[in-house]
C-alpha cells in the first residue's frame, strides 16, 4: 500500500522497540522509507536482519538486545544515544503469549509485566532528557483492543496493555511542557506470522464479520497511523489513544 510522505519526518531519529517482524517490521519499513534515520531492537538476529535491504532511504541500523535485562537494555540506549537524541520512540515490543490465571505464579508474572509494560518506562526515561533537550518529540506506545474485548487466555497481557494507556495518559501530562507528545496506537486484529498461529481460517473469518469494515489490517496500516502521530502533522495530538480495529466490535 501506498502512504503520505511527511517531510517533517525526514533526518529525524527514530527507535523502534521489537522492530524484527510482525508490527515492527512495518514500523521499521515506514520510517526508513520517509527518509528518517531507524534505530530498532529486536532479540532474534535472523529475523531482523532481513530489513537492512531492499528498503529506500538510510538503512535501519539493528540493536540485539532482550527488553527484559533492564541492564543490558540500558547499555543499548546509551549506544543509541551517543550521536544525538532520539526525536521518536515507538514503543511496540511485546508478546501475547496465552496463558491461564492458574498459569500465572510469581516468576510469570514479573516476566510477562517485563516484556508488555516495564522496559516501556525504561526506554522513555532514559530517552525523555534528549528529546527535551532537542525542543520535543513524539512517544507513541502500543496497546491493545484485546482488554476492551475481554478475550479470553491473556489476562496478564490485557493487565499490560490495559496499563500502557493510563502509562500514556500520566506522561503526556508530565512531559508536555517539555513539547513531548505521548500517545497510544490501539490496534485491533494485526495479520502478522504471529497471529496466524493463533487464528484458524474460520477465526480470521469470524474476526472480518466482526468488523464493520472488510479486510484484514496489515502492519502497514498500523505505520501509517504511527507515521501520522509521529509527523509535526499530529502537533496537537497527544495524552489519547488512537484506533485502528476496522470496527471491530
Amino acid at each position: 500500500m501506498s502512504s503520505a510522505i511527511y517531510p517533517s519526518l525526514k533526518g529525524r531519529k527514530v527507535l523502534i522497540t521489537g522492530g524484527g517482524s510482525g508490527i515492527g517490521a512495518g514500523l521499521v519499513t515506514g520510517f526508513v522509507r520517509q527518509g528518517a534515520k531507524v534505530h530498532f531492537i529486536d532479540l532474534v538476529d535472523d529475523v531482523s536482519a532481513t530489513l537492512d535491504t531492499g528498503v529506500l532511504g538510510v538503512p535501519p541500523v539493528f540493536h540485539k538486545c532482550d527488553l527484559t535485562d533492564t541492564p543490558l537494555l540500558e547499555k543499548t540506549l546509551a549506544t543509541i544515544l551517543a550521536d544525538g537524541p532520539v526525536q521518536i520512540l515507538l514503543n511496540n515490543a511485546a508478546r501475547d503469549d496465552r496463558h491461564s490465571l492458574a498459569e500465572v505464579t510469581s516468576e510469570f508474572f514479573d516476566k510477562n509485566i517485563a516484556v508488555n509494560l516495564k522496559h516501556m518506562a525504561m526506554c522513555t526515561r532514559a530517552i525523555a532528557p534528549g528529546m527535551k533537550a532537542a525542543g520535543g518529540g513524539a512517544i507513541i506506545n502500543f496497546g491493545s483492543i484485546s482488554w476492551h474485548l475481554g478475550l479470553p487466555d491473556l489476562v496478564l497481557y490485557e493487565t499490560a496493555k490495559a496499563a500502557i494507556e493510563g502509562f500514556t495518559r500520566a506522561l503526556a501530562r508530565e512531559l508536555g511542557p517539555d513539547n513531548i507528545r505521548v500517545t497510544t496506537i490501539i490496534p485491533g486484529n494485526v495479520k502478522t506470522k504471529r497471529q496466524e498461529k493463533w487464528y484458524t481460517p474460520e477465526g480470521e473469518a469470524e474476526i472480518v464479520r466482526s468488523q464493520c469494515l472488510p479486510g484484514r489490517i496489515v502492519p502497514d496500516h498500523v505505520a501509517s497511523l504511527a507515521m501520522f502521530l509521529a509527523s509535526d502533522d499530529a502537533e496537537l495530538c497527544t495524552g489519547h489513544g488512537y484506533w485502528i480495529d476496522a470496527g471491530w466490535r
